[in-house]
């Protein structure tokens, strides 16, 4: 599996990596009329999001992605398609998980998932959309002149299907 583009977190007026996918059981478990097309190995979930955290609150804020029709049309989708009473955000009272936000220089690529190991990692613990806690963990120091940041190193692009 290719590594994965990942999602945005807006954490205290920064903007951090998001290498985790609170949209997932969302998804999984209700009665949502997308399907998300992946156009691209890097992105298999077919969407972006947009995360904030507010007064210790995990929000989605955007959502960016593309699903196909059952006429097999591809069209593009954000967050008012899928919540559309909450065009401005939505609380994300769904997710229950641990969220994680590389950060640092680069210590090991990994060509597959959110494997790659970063020197440090930003944990928040999220209980039906509250942060109870946050922390980070160190995992080493970089060599001078490594990447900075999560980034891809790669991706296949697929064609646009025929269209019916």
């Amino acid at each position: 599996m290719t590594a994965q583009i990942s999602e945005e977190l807006i954490y205290q007026g920064k903007t951090l990596t998001l290498c985790s996918e609170p949209l997932g059981p969302f998804l999984k478990y209700s009665a949502s009329p997308f399907k998300f097309y992946a156009n691209c190995t890097a992105l298999w979930r077919g969407y972006v999001g947009t995360w904030s955290i507010q007064a210790d609150r995990l929000y989605l804020v955007k959502l960016a992605g593309t699903v196909q029709t059952d006429d097999g049309t591809i069209k593009p989708v954000g967050l008012v398609d899928l919540f559309p009473n909450f065009p401005e955000g939505v609380f994300a009272h769904w997710f229950t998980g641990l969220m994680r936000c590389p950060d640092g220089a680069l210590l090991h690529y990994v060509h597959g998932g959110y494997y790659s190991t970063y020197e440090r990692d930003v944990f928040f613990h999220v209980e039906k959309g509250i942060v109870l806690a946050q922390c980070t963990q160190i995992n080493g120091q970089a060599e001078p002149g490594a990447l900075q940041h999560y980034t891809l190193a790669g991706m296949t692009t697929f064609g646009t299907p025929p269209q019916n």
